[in-house]
């Protein structure tokens, strides 16, 4: 009788599924013999070749890095390969002529250089290689956005690939991809021996002799490469690296040999047998669901499972600068900003470029330019305003000062149900659309402190838990913008933060609703003055922790709905403003609240002005340019772990 290892049988059960798949192949696809030939075969193998690719990256990522979060999704490399194909079809055309796969390695590596940049001070801790990974990958998906929203011709159907698709035309994907995997696979059992020492400890694998640099640079360039050349035919399929090796140790499997020959096995099967039911699925339904997509929503839940087996410390992320002392030249502070935020509105509705040159404000054309100006002005201002407000709230009440609604799932949630609801409801109202926002913020941070409660709200644990989340939030946003329908177009202005599309009644909208939570939510500013000092301190002193959390997080959830609504799910101005604010010294929650509040006004301002500039007559929307500059000072912050 033989006996079936756990990982056979688990490549065995899979197997036949496929095979039954296989086998009635017919009944979703057209029987046309030639269709099969050129459609649905090479499908099928491209299927096979990109999971069982991935499959051994992400084994030889987390053996080399000894990570088990280490692929080439939560690295960055995905993201880094997707962002310089996108720059080569647009600037450098004839790159991919000469070798896409080079092009697509160049991106991935510069990518993966940030990440190890940033998380070097740690000597590569692994809960600090993943954090810088994941912002990483928001970071190049912002610029991504910049990049279609800039070209759109040129970059047609750029979502459906991006979103991760297997669909071939005929076998030249394949016959492009099999020797390039065929050439890393003895290259990865070459580095198998060194690559057990490594997983012994840094100091007993320089003890035998291995020079722990060079091989992890061999490793971590096998892993590029393969990560390069599946990406650059099929498109971004991230949860495949993840899965399969995970799946062969716990299934057993041991060594470097065992773990990377299961995890092919077992990554081509799956990625297989999901894009075949994923055909199934879309040859009775309208809607075309991306396997790449579909993967990343099924390894969010993986990736937050795992994120649980990590041994965390408590300790803030981030060493806070000191604050100036909130005591002294307490009005000049008020008065700089003051002083800033008139002079970004000034610059915002007073000058500007346009056909002849840049204009100037003048009587004469006073009124025409308010009509235009005026409603984004307001608009990025209030929103930036109410964001702040949200940033502060989730630090104080997290006692986490790299916390903000768009890291903790907040704005990816809400930017969910407001993507949601413009689908599914005809004619969506902006009361509809911001109680779905709302609904979505509300899911999407109760899923954050409904797994970190039992871990005390560790803040490590807290930011991966939430760009988790936010990257689930991001799959299901690509099924539902990959499908070519019109209304995707107005979806991607609202992510990407445009103030194009505001008229003066949704500016006065928001306007209010900013100038309401600037005369409500100073009246809690006594339970955030207690929150950050733990549960036990704030209930000694009369605080119902639980009520006040509630109730602040409702606050949040309803703000953050209404400013995504503007500035899209990412511009970093809910970290960026409330840290400026405690840098010049508004320490206490009333004063950090208004300074905040300021601030971001100021900040939402200025990038709605520059991104109409920068590149005139086309534009940059206004939360993209905030993110990119609150990227940045994330990025700063990050190197100081």
């Amino acid at each position: 009788m033989i006996v079936l290892s756990p990982p056979a049988r688990v490549c065995l059960l899979l197997g036949i599924t496929l095979i039954v798949l296989a086998g009635s192949g017919g009944a979703f696809t057209a029987p046309d013999l030639t269709a099969l030939y050129l459609g649905w075969w090479p499908r099928l193998v491209m299927a096979l070749l990109a999971g069982g690719g991935l499959a051994l990256a992400g084994a030889v990522m987390q053996q080399a890095l000894r990570n088990p979060l280490a692929t080439p999704t939560t690295l960055g490399v995905v993201s880094g390969t997707q962002f310089s194909l996108l720059v080569a079809t647009v600037a450098f055309p004839g790159l991919l002529i000469v070798g896409r796969e080079w092009v697509a390695l160049a991106g991935g590596a510069m990518a993966m250089g940030v990440v190890v940049l940033l998380a070097w001070r740690s000597r590569l801790a692994p809960v600090v290689v993943i954090l810088a990974g994941l912002i990483v990958n928001l970071y190049l998906s912002a610029l991504s956005i910049v990049m279609l929203l800039l070209h759109q011709e040129k970059l047609h159907g750029v979502l459906i690939w991006g979103a991760g698709s297997l669909a071939q035309s005929g076998w030249d994907g394949v016959a492009f991809l099999w020797p390039r995997l065929l050439l890393a696979a003895p290259l990865a059992i070459l580095l198998a021996r060194p690559l057990d020492i490594l997983s012994l400890g840094d100091a007993q694998a320089r003890s035998l002799g291995v020079s722990l640099h060079y091989i992890r640079l061999a490793a971590l360039g096998v892993a590029l490469f393969l990560a390069a050349c599946v990406t650059s035919v099929a498109g971004v399929v991230g949860f495949v690296g993840l899965a399969a090796p995970t799946a062969a140790r716990l299934l057993g499997a041991r060594g470097f040999l065992a773990v990377a020959s299961w995890s092919v096995a077992i990554g081509a099967l799956l990625l297989a047998v999901i894009d075949l039911l994923l055909q199934a699925v879309s040859a009775s339904s309208p809607l075309i669901i991306p396997t790449g997509a579909m993967t990343a929503v099924l390894g969010g839940p993986l990736l937050l499972w795992l994120l649980f087996r990590l041994k965390l410390s408590g300790k803030p992320p981030l060493r806070q600068r000191p604050a100036l002392p909130s005591s002294r030249h307490g009005s000049l502070k008020w008065g700089l900003m003051l002083l800033g935020l008139l002079a970004a509105i000034a610059l915002s509705l007073g000058t500007g470029q346009a056909l002849q040159g840049w204009r100037w404000f003048d009587l004469a054309h006073a009124a025409a330019m308010l009509e235009w100006r005026l409603p984004r002005a307001l608009a990025a201002g209030s929103a930036g305003a109410i964001l702040a407000i949200a940033g502060v709230i989730v630090q104080r009440l997290t006692r986490n000062p790299m916390a903000s609604p768009e890291l903790l799932g907040i704005s990816g949630g809400a930017a969910l149900g407001l993507i949601g609801a413009l689908f599914l409801l005809r004619g969506a109202t902006i009361p509809a659309l911001v109680t779905a926002g709302f609904i979505g913020a509300l899911v999407g941070i109760a899923v954050v402190i409904l797994l970190n409660r039992r871990s005390g709200f560790i803040p490590q644990r807290l930011l991966l838990t939430g760009v988790a989340v936010t990257a689930i939030a991001s799959g299901v946003q690509s099924i539902l913008l990959a499908g070519g329908d019109p209304r995707g177009q107005q979806a991607i202005a609202w992510m990407s933060g445009s103030t194009y599309y505001v008229d003066i009644t949704a500016a006065a909208i928001i306007a209010a609703v900013a100038i309401v939570s600037l005369l409500v939510v100073p009246l809690f500013s006594r339970w955030l003055d207690l929150l950050p000092l733990g549960a036990t301190v704030a209930t000694g002193l009369g605080l119902n922790t639980n009520r006040s959390r509630f109730v602040l997080l409702l606050v949040v959830a309803l703000l953050t709905a209404c400013a995504t609504l503007i500035v899209g799910p990412l511009s970093f101005v809910g970290l960026l403003a409330p840290h400026m604010a405690r840098m010049a010294g508004f320490t206490n929650a009333r004063s950090h609240l208004l300074g905040a509040a300021g601030l971001g006004c100021l900040l939402m301002v200025a990038a709605d002005w520059v991104g109409r500039q920068v590149l005139y007559p086309q534009e940059i929307p206004a939360g993209l340019v905030a993110s990119l500059v609150g990227g940045i000072y994330f990025f700063i912050g990050m190197r100081r772990l």
